[in-house]
């Protein structure tokens, strides 16, 4: 149960964490003046008048930093992808405070109720947002996916697009998307197990602000037309990364294969949550075994995603090709650059390539550089978000101090034992000897530090 200071416990621990990891609120006046002067301009010469297509956009229903539209039409077998991406190159100028501030970001940050964003709202949530019913410059993308899902570039523009509609995943139906959506979503499905390599869409571990200000942690299902609208964005950057790959240029992303030292957890983690994952089969094989309805498969997938990492970025080098395990594929982000630093650059770069120019000097030796501020930025992410699940765990068990839970020792290192906690879905260490990975424990909370966001467990019995 929830204890009556939990509220102001959680708020105080945030403010913490913005502190401690250096948050930014707001922006610096220059980049407010600079934002605000770029988002009056108007249509480059290069841009294209396309707002006749029926673009929509498909997003979660209170997004208003929309990075993506998309139009689908038939070409013979073919089924062509329209993919307009907000066309942030346009508003920034190379070197001006804006991109000064975005390369020191890196990418947006979320923190429960609020976001440190890439770019100032007046840009990132209305000039270069593809929100509906006005004209706004876009990249768009022609993606031709073949009948077995492979995915090809089969052009790039700058063009001036209007969006018919804000679909939200919740409440679209199907008769709301184009026709050929369906197919197109299949499409992309088949090349995936054609590659062995199906997405596994993390359920996503959440915290929701109520509008009386009181939070809940939760665990919020993938939904259908969620992992539709993602299936649109592999394949568009799919398409981006073999396109820059063969011209010789590019920053894809990279992931390594996991190892057995990372499975081994897993393994007594999917054990503590009741699921039976046979000794030869391999992780992604064993994700697509689970019930997509079992509210265990969401506790499991979710310590997944916290126990993954590895994915980075890498400049095009000769006599490499760049590869993401998770993907089994050469791959690039290109589609999200209202939040990600990166993917301006790679947007200019496969302009460039599919018109048959030369990728700009800027965008190339931007490309050495990128990996690092990426990095950075990702790190401070990633931790913002593991600190802000730890305290949401801290502050649920603050109350629960002196009970018992029945838990599996997940992993063990010279600090001793790391349990996963059955109910509620908590990993914490243990004061423990003589216990090893896979086996059952039953341990009682005996302290928890709310300013370290830190829970102390002790074996029973």
């Amino acid at each position: 149960m929830r204890g009556p200071t939990d509220d102001d416990a959680f708020a105080t621990g945030v403010r913490r964490i913005r502190e401690q990891f250096e948050v930014p609120a707001g922006f610096p006046d220059a980049v407010l003046v600079a934002a605000e002067k770029a988002a009056t301009k108007g249509p480059g010469r290069g841009h294209v008048e396309r707002t006749d297509v029926e673009f929509v956009t498909l997003d979660p229903a209170t997004s208003t930093d929309l990075d993506q539209a998309f139009a689908i039409s038939r070409d013979g077998d073919d089924v062509m992808l329209q993919y307009a991406i907000a066309d942030v190159g346009h508003f920034v100028t190379p070197g001006d405070a804006l991109d000064t501030e975005a390369w020191a970001r890196g990418v947006t940050v979320y923190v429960p109720g609020e976001k440190a964003p890439l770019y100032p709202p007046v840009l990132s949530e209305d000039a270069a947002s593809l929100l509906p019913d006005a004209p706004k410059p876009a990249v768009v993308f022609l993606v031709r996916i073949a009948s077995d899902g492979a995915a090809t570039l089969a052009g790039a523009e700058r063009a001036i697009i209007r969006s018919r509609a804000k679909l939200a995943y919740d409440a679209v139906r199907l008769e709301d998307l184009p026709p050929d959506f369906a197919e197109l979503s299949d499409r992309i499905g088949r090349a995936e197990i054609a590659r062995d390599s199906p997405r596994v869409d993390f359920p996503e571990q959440e915290i929701e602000i109520g509008d009386d200000g009181r939070w809940e942690l939760v665990v919020r299902p993938r939904l259908l037309s969620e992992d539709q609208n993602a299936g649109m964005s592999l394949a568009t950057n799919l398409a981006v990364a073999d396109a820059l790959h063969a011209a010789k240029t590019g920053l894809f992303r990279v992931m390594p294969e996991p190892t057995d030292r990372s499975l081994g957890p897993l393994r007594h983690s999917a054990r503590a949550f009741g699921l039976d994952w046979p000794r030869d089969m391999n992780l992604l094989e064993f994700q697509r075994t689970l019930p997509a309805d079992d509210p265990r498969t969401a506790a499991f997938l979710i310590v997944v995603r916290r126990a993954s990492g590895g994915a980075s970025y890498a400049p095009y080098q000769e006599g490499t090709t760049p590869w993401h395990a998770a993907m089994a594929a050469t791959y690039a982000h290109a589609t999200a650059p209202l939040r990600r630093l990166a993917d301006r650059y790679v947007v200019e770069a496969a302009l460039a390539v599919a018109n048959g120019r030369a990728v700009p000097d800027d965008v190339e030796a931007a490309f050495e550089r990128l990996p690092q501020a990426m990095e950075d930025g990702e790190d401070r992410a990633n931790r913002v978000d593991a600190a802000v699940l730890d305290l949401a765990e801290a502050v649920l068990l603050s109350s629960r101090v002196g009970e018992a839970f029945d838990g599996v020792v997940v992993d063990e290192d010279d600090r001793g034992a790391l349990v996963q906690l059955t109910d509620p879905a908590v990993i914490a260490r243990v004061t423990a000897r003589k216990v090893n990975p896979g086996d059952d424990v039953r341990v009682e909370v005996l302290g928890v530090d709310l300013e370290r966001r830190s829970v102390e467990l002790g074996r029973v019995g």
